[in-house]
């Protein structure tokens, strides 16, 4: 197995380009790790670099306690799953999960034991003298993470693997793939840019934009108390909303956010770490979840605006806002109804703010 560890590591290219900056991350022995963020950011570098496909410009990439910026990568006991599959499509699917072990010279019954056994685990036993045009996108999917399981690697990279399914198909592989890295007990690297992924599969999460780490938790770290207006935005369907405005301190213990006619009473504990931030302009984040359409939570606690848009999503539906010109999205119940041009209070949940300075993005409050 493989602890990974990235030191100060950089990754640049002779047209100039800074792909990844400063990277410092201890990925630990079985850790399902996932590298998240859009387009750009360097993920995929990131993993690359793991697999010996880029080289590292500047630090130290280590597999325990071994230097591996110059191994090459058939010495580095990794297996990694394509975006676009890579299957040799005049092979049958037995031959496709093979290849890895044949060109090893690896025994032909170990061989045939191994193949066996991934396709037994993946459900595709009864596919195996089919070629890849015969199979659908997510029987091909299932060829290509047999043919990285037969390797039984220390590592095992994933590069948006689920990217080309249906919605419907990458919700069920979502499950396959945390059963088996339970199963194969290995270290799993995991790329995407999708959220949903992210938060399905990940032990931990890292979030990156622009070749910079932007935080590294658990899922329930990254979306409950994410470090600043970035990490916040790119984590929560409908994306998080925000409202400029600036904070009045009581006391210690008191404190409120006012926007115009908006006064949110803030919690005892948001207050006394917002002591010294009296007349600071901030920016407050509300997931769109956390509002109640009963508006039962007093004044204090209120935000009014005016229908925009009802858009249903079956279990519930999403309510576009307007706040001061602004559009908020907040999820409300599919009971409800509203109609264009229609008043609406919402009690906002104040023990689930988000409070950020409104230069640097940072949070004020986590």
């Amino acid at each position: 197995m493989a602890r990974i560890r990235f030191e100060n590591v950089e990754k640049k290219y002779a047209n100039g380009f800074h792909a990844v900056k400063d990277l410092n991350l201890d990925i630990q022995d079985k850790e399902f790790l996932v590298l998240l963020g859009p387009s750009g950011c360097g993920k995929s570098t990131t993993l690359n670099m793991i697999a010996g496909l880029e080289e590292v410009s500047d630090g130290r990439l280590m597999f325990d306690d071994m230097l591996v910026n110059y191994t090459p990568p058939h010495k580095r006991d990794v297996a990694m799953v394509f975006q676009s599959y890579a299957l040799y499509p005049h092979k049958t699917v037995y031959d496709n999960i093979a290849f890895g072990l044949q060109m090893r010279k690896a025994p032909r019954d170990e061989i045939d034991r191994r193949v066996r056994d991934a396709a037994q685990k993946l459900e595709i036993a009864h596919l195996l003298d089919r070629r890849p045009s015969q199979l659908s996108g997510g029987q091909r999917q299932r060829v290509a993470l047999g043919r990285a399981m037969v390797r039984e690697p220390s590592v095992f990279l994933m590069d948006e693997p689920l990217s080309n399914l249906d919605a419907a198909l990458r919700i069920s592989m979502r499950a396959e793939i945390k059963e088996l890295h339970q199963a194969m007990q290995t270290t799993f690297v995991y790329v995407t840019h999708d959220q949903a992924e992210a938060l399905t599969l990940a032990d931990r999460i890292v979030v990156m934009r622009d070749g910079v780490v932007q935080q590294v938790g658990s899922p329930d770290d990254i979306y409950e108390r994410p470090q600043n207006t970035f990490v916040a935005s790119f984590l929560g369907n409908p994306p998080i909303n925000y409202i400029d405005g600036t904070i009045e301190v009581t006391d210690s213990s008191t404190a409120r956010f006012v926007r115009g006619d908006l006064a949110l009473t803030l919690t005892e504990a948001t207050a006394r770490k917002l002591a010294d931030c009296n007349g600071r302009e901030v920016r407050l984040g509300i997931r769109a979840e956390d509002v109640d359409e009963t508006a039962q939570g007093g004044e204090g606690s209120v935000i009014r605006g005016k229908v925009n848009s009802v858009l249903p999503v079956g279990s519930d539906q999403f309510l576009g806002f307007d706040f001061y010109g602004e559009e908020l999205f907040f999820r409300v119940g599919k009971d409800l109804s509203h109609r264009l041009g229609d008043d609406v209070a919402l009690s906002v949940d104040l023990n689930r703010l988000h409070v950020f300075d409104k230069d640097s993005g940072k949070t004020l409050i986590w």
